[in-house]
């Protein structure tokens, strides 16, 4: 059994502290490290080949956040406020970003279907920050929404790399069209709202922090889309990119964390749901895909227990702690908790349904908040 972690105070973040984007995947590299020593050679190459990509965007990622980012372009004559401004590229299984373009806002659908849902899915995406959290875009300025499809070959991962969006088409036998699961598209763009808010560090607690607001917002932006409640959702992130013949269900359960895979490539899902599970590891920089399993729990049950649109009352609690200042980049799990448990006696009151859920959640998943 692993204790709970010591409490800190969180200090708040100077409005004038720089953004760190990390290279954030949906697929985590233990997974990958997993499949490259698969018996199926061609399982194996498209997973080393993935790994190397990554590695590769991950030394760019750090070269760009030293040099700085590229500044963000003013919106066009005649954009309008509260819009997208979306723009599809076309990498043609090449690795060199944006690629040639194929689809912007306003334009029509093309004959590609891959392109088509990327479009759909960043446009749910800013539907749900705008409708939900009067948010504009992930930046909350009208940040152009870009995205490149066919990204290298037989890439088995999604990605925002501090500037974009990046799908691969994945290798067929364990993964299929990343563009297939809009909560993937609404769980990368999430890091970008971390990325201008919190800007949560991706290592350990704090890393595995940010990881699980991007399942939150991204299962999120599945329920706005499917109009689902919180009891119709099925809380599973990534549902529909495994291939038939793979024993599971998604990437991730939030519902259940450590039941969303059990195969005998892809292995068993690892995710804890509890503290006393906690996973101590070096890999996955401190297990971020991993631990995130438990703070997504807690938000599974604060969810569920107030019931109707999970967007409303537990998401609004959890995008107020993201977005409201005083979450430290380097916070644990505790930290995160207290402040939920502060922001929902702020706006809904100390004696009412939604402070009572969130601290119930909390106990349940075995993180302090007093």
């Amino acid at each position: 059994m692993t204790t709970a972690p010591a409490t800190r105070t969180s200090a708040p973040r100077p409005s004038s502290a720089p953004c760190s984007p990390a290279f954030c995947s949906v697929v985590p590299p233990h997974l990958l490290d997993r499949l490259s020593r698969a018996a199926d050679p061609l399982i194996a190459a498209a997973a080393r080949r993935t790994l190397v990509t990554d590695a590769a965007n991950r030394t760019a990622r750090r070269l760009t956040t030293v040099a700085g980012a590229a500044p963000v372009p003013a919106p066009a004559d005649g954009a309008a406020a509260g819009a997208p401004r979306r723009t599809i590229h076309d990498a043609e299984h090449k690795t060199a970003l944006p690629g040639r373009k194929v689809r912007e806002e306003g334009g029509q659908p093309t004959g590609d279907a891959t392109v088509n849902r990327a479009y759909a899915g960043l446009g749910a995406t800013f539907e749900l920050f705008r409708d939900a959290y009067e948010r504009d875009s992930i930046n909350g300025s009208g940040l152009p929404l870009d995205a490149t499809v066919h990204y290298s070959r037989e890439y088995n991962n999604a990605f925002w790399n501090g500037e974009q969006m990046v799908f691969g088409d994945g290798d067929g036998r364990v993964f299929l069209d990343f563009t297939l699961a809009v909560d993937v598209i609404g769980h990368e763009l999430a890091h970008g709202v971390t990325q201008y808010t919190a800007n949560l560090a991706y290592f350990g607690q704090s890393g595995a922090l940010n990881e699980s607001m991007s399942d939150v917002f991204g299962s999120l932006v599945k329920q706005y889309a499917l109009k689902q409640t919180a009891e119709q959702a099925d809380w599973l992130i990534g549902a529909g990119l495994l291939a038939k013949d793979v024993q599971g269900a998604a990437l991730r359960s939030m519902k259940a964390p450590g039941t969303a895979y059990d195969d005998d490539v892809l292995g068993k899902d690892p995710q804890p749901a509890t503290m006393d599970d906690y996973v101590h590891t070096g890999a996955d920089n401190g297990g971020v895909h991993i631990n995130s399993g438990i703070p997504n729990h807690a938000f599974y049950l604060v969810a569920t227990r107030l019931g109707g649109n999970a967007w409303e009352r537990a998401g609004r609690i959890w995008y107020d702690v993201l977005t409201g200042g005083e979450l430290a980049v380097d916070a644990e799990f505790a930290d995160f908790a207290k402040l939920t448990v502060a922001a929902a006696r702020e706006r809904y009151g100390a004696g009412g349904a939604e402070h009572d859920a969130v601290t119930k959640a909390w106990s349940t998943v075995g993180v302090p908040t007093e």
